[in-house]
């Protein structure tokens, strides 16, 4: 049974589910403080009803005459509270008129409610306190009010506890607090578990990018991002079964054009015009190495080359030694071991296709390593005479060809620069080529790092082996 909309996992109900936590979260941790924090959660001193008590207190003691008001302070005491009437005139009231207490915020607020002046007095005590200010029994610690009266004498109320909470200013304050923890906790675990599945999906399109025959994506976070995914797994399928077709096709005229150019091959053996023959054979040749070309490329051999962990500069050190072979010297600069991720045969046959048109039409390049902070930089340098600038745009274009002739002798069909940019595109990679200020033409291919460094330091993992970077030559 399909469960109902409301209750499936979508981006609208995680979103109103991390709402009901942070609410949920918030009302706990204060009903946690309500009850656990003490004389801290109880109202504060305007909402306690302790000031309209003193208020009635200091009135009923203003209004009475002298020789009775030492019996209202003793009589208006009741339980822990004490109050005691202070004459003018005395050590005690010229020390509560000199003195200052220690939180004014309460003064004032008692003050204001008395209409008269206040002094609290907390610990710690002053030391010169005079002995009529000791309320408390046996000096224990206490909160200590005084309210002067108007012909100066003191109405003094003490309390051995704290009868009144914190400020509103502060319950808020902590409210609030607890409000930004609970959105700070559950916001980054519900972000983090709203990114994975789109994390993930990233890294699988990436992914299909170098290996297009990865498998499919597993269908996981909310629905919408589920959608999403299953679009791309029908897409990748669909795009798999094309790249299949399409190389089912290329097998197919590969051997039936073979065929024929076989036969004219077998065919021109028999004219007896051997330079009529010469010229039929270099066509068959140069139709030969045409399809061989276009076959090539079109059937895309990195296909089927699964995606690993490869030393980057292991492969284009091997392109200098197979060159070296030829007696072709090609100098190699960067470190000595790079892990990258992709299809190295296929890299391999990209940075061939540059070094071979650098030996072909200008000088031996030379080939740099660079590590940049996501991506390495393999750049091929040679000291040629370069590519006209408005060719630059045109050279990774299918059978285009900077050297106009069609003697094959002096280039291919025009596909080596496209078939590289399609390798290192692959890769998620790019490539581009410039011509040097002094000369030469220099082609630069960036390849994304699949797994970047924490560090930024492309000796990091080489270190981690034993190896640093350094430069050779071959």
């Amino acid at each position: 049974m399909k469960p109902p909309s409301w209750l499936a996992d979508t981006i609208a109900r995680r979103f109103a589910l991390t709402e009901i936590l942070v609410v949920g979260a918030t009302l706990g941790m204060v009903f946690l403080f309500n009850n656990l924090s003490g004389v801290w959660a109880k109202e504060p001193l305007e909402q306690s009803g302790l000031l309209h008590e003193i208020a009635d207190i200091v009135r009923i003691i203003e209004a009475a005459p002298p020789p009775m008001r030492p019996s209202l302070a003793a009589a208006a005491g009741s339980g822990s509270k004490r109050v005691r009437w202070i004459p003018p005139a005395t050590d005690a009231a010229a020390f509560l008129d000199a003195i200052k207490g220690q939180d004014e915020g309460i003064a004032r607020i008692v003050a204001a409610e008395t209409h008269h002046t206040a002094v609290v007095l907390q610990e710690p005590r002053p030391k010169d306190r005079p002995a009529e200010l000791e309320l408390s029994p046996q000096g224990l610690p206490e909160y200590t009010m005084a309210v002067r009266l108007l012909d100066r004498s003191w109405v003094v109320l003490s309390s051995p506890i704290r009868t009144w909470g914190l400020p509103q200013t502060f319950r808020w304050l902590i409210r609030m607090l607890f409000l930004a923890f609970s959105i700070s906790v559950f916001t980054v675990l519900a972000a983090r578990r709203f990114a994975g599945p789109i994390k993930d999906l990233a890294t699988a399109v990436r992914g299909f990018g170098v290996n297009p025959q990865a498998p499919a994506i597993p269908e996981s976070g909310p629905r919408e991002i589920r959608q999403v995914i299953r679009t791309f797994n029908e897409m990748k399928a669909q795009i798999q079964k094309f790249v299949s077709y399409r190389t089912m096709m290329l097998a197919a005229i590969s051997h039936d054009l073979r065929t024929p150019l076989t036969r004219m091959r077998l065919r021109g053996e028999l004219i007896e015009d051997a330079d009529q023959q010469a010229r039929l054979f270099r066509d068959v040749d140069e139709m030969q190495t045409m399809v061989d070309g276009a076959l090539a490329f079109f059937r895309d051999d990195a296909v089927s080359e699964p995606t690993t962990t490869f030393d980057l500069a292991n492969v284009l050190t091997t392109i200098t030694n197979d060159y070296a072979d030829q007696k072709i010297k090609i100098r190699y600069e960067g470190p000595m071991h790079a892990v990258c991720e992709g299809r190295p045969f296929a890299l391999k046959r990209a940075f061939s296709n540059l070094v071979e048109n650098a030996i072909k039409y200008a000088t031996p390049p030379t080939i740099e390593l660079l590590r940049e902070s996501n991506s390495y930089i393999v750049v091929i340098r040679d000291r040629g005479p370069g590519i006209p600038a408005d060719a630059l745009a045109n050279v990774f274009l299918p059978y285009y060809r900077v050297e106009k002739s069609r003697n094959r002798n002096t280039g291919g069909v025009g596909l080596g620069l496209t078939a590289a940019q399609a390798i290192v595109q692959g890769h998620g990679g790019d490539i581009a080529l410039s011509n040097c200020v002094h000369g030469g033409l220099e082609a630069r291919i960036a390849l994304p790092l699949m797994t970047p460094f924490p560090d930024g330091n492309i000796a990091s993992r080489e270190q981690q082996s034993g190896h640093s970077p350094g430069k050779t030559a071959r």
